[in-house]
C-alpha cells in the first residue's frame, strides 16, 4: 500500500510567509539585511541548521548565541496567533484511509505545535511525525524521507511525497519517491511550478481538492 508523506510547512499549514517574515526581521537585526520575500525565496524548505550555515558563511562569522531560540520564540508568538491550515487539507485527510506521515524540516515541537494550532493533529499519530532533527542531513538530502519510509516499513518506490519547496522536492526525488508539488500556499511565487517540474515532480497542483485524484493516479 502506498505511503503518503506530507511536508508540514506550506503543505499542511500555511506558515511560510509568517515564519520567513519573522526570520527576515531577526536576521536583519543581526546584520544580515533581508526582507520577507527574499527569505521565502532563499530559505523555504531548509532546516534551521542548514539555513544558519548559509547565512554564517556569507557573513563570515557566526550568528549571535541564542539566535535560534529568539527566532523560534518570536515565530511561535506569530504562528500561535495567525497560523491557518491549508484550505481543504482537513477534508482530504479525513477521506484518506491509507498510511500517511509527516516529514518536515521543522523541529518536532514545532510540527506538533503547528498541527495542534490548526486542528490537524488528530489526523496523525505521534509516531508518524518525522523531523529533520532526527537525521544527519536535512532536505535537500533524502535522509529524512528515507528515515520516515524505513520507520513506516515502506519501500521508497511505494511512497508519494507532497512537497511545496524546491529542497523538499529535490529530497523526495533523490529518495526515489514520487513527488507531487503543491503550489497553493500563500508564499508561492510566479515560476515556482515550473521550477518544481524541472526538479522532476510527477505533477503540480494548487488546490488540495485535487490531491485525492492525484494519489489514485500515481
Amino acid at each position: 500500500m502506498t505511503l503518503v508523506i506530507f511536508d508540514c510547512d506550506g503543505v499542511l499549514v500555511d506558515s511560510e510567509v509568517l515564519f520567513n517574515w519573522v526570520l527576515a526581521e531577526q536576521l536583519t537585526a543581526c546584520g544580515y539585511p533581508i526582507d520577507g520575500d527574499s527569505a521565502i525565496e532563499r530559505f523555504t524548505g531548509m532546516s534551521m541548521p542548514n539555513l544558519m550555515a548559509v547565512v554564517e558563511n556569507e557573513l563570515g562569522h557566526t550568528l549571535p548565541d541564542g539566535f535560534t531560540i529568539t527566532c523560534r520564540a518570536r515565530a511561535n508568538d506569530v504562528l500561535d496567533r495567525d497560523l491557518q491550515a491549508i484550505p481543504g487539507i482537513a477534508a482530504v485527510l479525513a477521506r484518506h484511509g491509507g498510511p500517511r506521515c509527516v516529514a518536515s524540516s521543522s523541529s518536532p515541537a514545532r510540527i506538533r505545535r503547528s498541527l495542534t494550532t490548526t486542528g490537524l493533529i488528530g489526523h496523525f499519530a505521534d509516531k508518524t511525525l518525522f523531523s529533520a532533527a532526527m537525521v544527519q542531513h536535512g532536505k535537500p538530502a533524502p535522509d529524512l524521507f528515507l528515515h520516515a519510509a524505513r520507520t513506516m516499513k515502506a519501500a521508497p518506490a511505494d511512497c508519494i511525497v507532497i512537497e511545496d519547496s524546491l529542497p523538499g522536492a529535490q529530497a523526495a526525488v533523490a529518495a526515489g519517491m514520487t513527488a507531487l508539488g503543491f503550489t497553493g500556499g500563500s508564499h508561492i511565487r510566479n515560476g515556482h511550478a515550473d521550477a518544481l517540474r524541472a526538479i522532476g515532480v510527477a505533477a503540480v497542483f494548487d488546490d488540495m481538492t485535487e490531491l485525492p485524484d492525484l494519489l489514485l493516479r500515481y
